[in-house]
């Protein structure tokens, strides 16, 4: 698929911010729920979630919670608030509804669906739609939610082994550990520019204790490389040079 030009991104981006905050204003326009049984509120919810209207879904299914909280649909109603949340990325909704549904059903059949929508919304959180669409690099953003997000992954393959979700989870965890090695060695590379060279060491050194495996540890080595020179620490230096020229034998360094 062809990109689009960079003008046409910007107002395509600043369209959806606009129809972002439209969309959370309380006016004439504003979808009001009916006063009706349970059982056919549930149906208008799922009627629009396959519909694709999340919005209207939230209104019908938050209803249908606050004026049945023990009824029938009461923990379907919570499991598809967590779904209808996270289609529409609203991130805090999605994690309160989340956390409260594991604190009052640790037990629940679908527990392990609960924990593996909390690893994709802190994965969601974790990314920024327009740096996406702009085609912008943004590996040197805050990890947080990362590294929520390969806790709630971790918790899913550790306790719920057999779940259906698992396999995915396991997945998503490799790309998030990649993330993670990669926003270490954008650090270790500032405190190169910086030329705080112990800072820098130490971190490339971390990204090799902790994210082994990764495509950073390349970068990793280069670093330690490079901060053990400017140190003096010929032995040190060599050694990493040693480990890169035997894992990395194309890097300009092994020559």
């Amino acid at each position: 698929m062809r990109k689009l030009a960079g003008p046409l991104l910007l107002a395509l981006a600043g369209t959806l911010m606009m129809a972002g905050c439209s969309s959370t204003k309380e006016g004439p326009d504003a979808y009001v729920v009916e006063d009706r049984s349970p059982e056919a509120l549930y149906g208008d919810a799922r009627q629009a979630m396959e519909a694709g209207n999340f919005t209207k879904a939230t209104k019908v299914l938050e209803a249908l919670d606050s004026r049945y909280p023990f009824g029938t649909y009461k923990t379907q109603v919570q499991l598809d608030l967590i779904y209808a949340y996270y289609k529409m990325a609203d991130t805090a909704s999605a994690l309160a509804n989340i956390d409260r549904f594991i604190r009052l059903n640790p037990t629940h059949k679908d527990i392990d669906y609960v924990y593996y929508m909390r690893g994709l919304v802190n994965m969601q959180a974790d990314s920024y739609l327009f740096h996406e669409l702009l085609d912008m690099d943004r590996t040197d953003r805050d990890p947080e939610n990362a590294k929520e997000a390969f806790k709630d992954f971790e918790k899913l393959v550790k306790t719920f082994p057999d779940s259906r979700y698992a396999a995915d989870g396991r997945q998503r965890m490799i790309a998030i550990k990649n993330r993670l090695a990669e926003y270490s060695l954008r650090v270790a590379e500032y405190y190169i520019k910086i030329e705080a060279w112990i800072a820098a060491a130490n971190r490339a050194q971390q990204i090799l204790e902790t994210y082994a495996g990764t495509p950073a540890v390349e970068g990793a080595l280069e670093v330690m490389v490079q901060s053990y020179e400017e140190l003096g620490q010929e032995k040190l230096k060599q050694n990493a040079l040693t480990v890169l020229k035997a894992t990395y034998p194309k890097n300009s360094l092994a020559d």
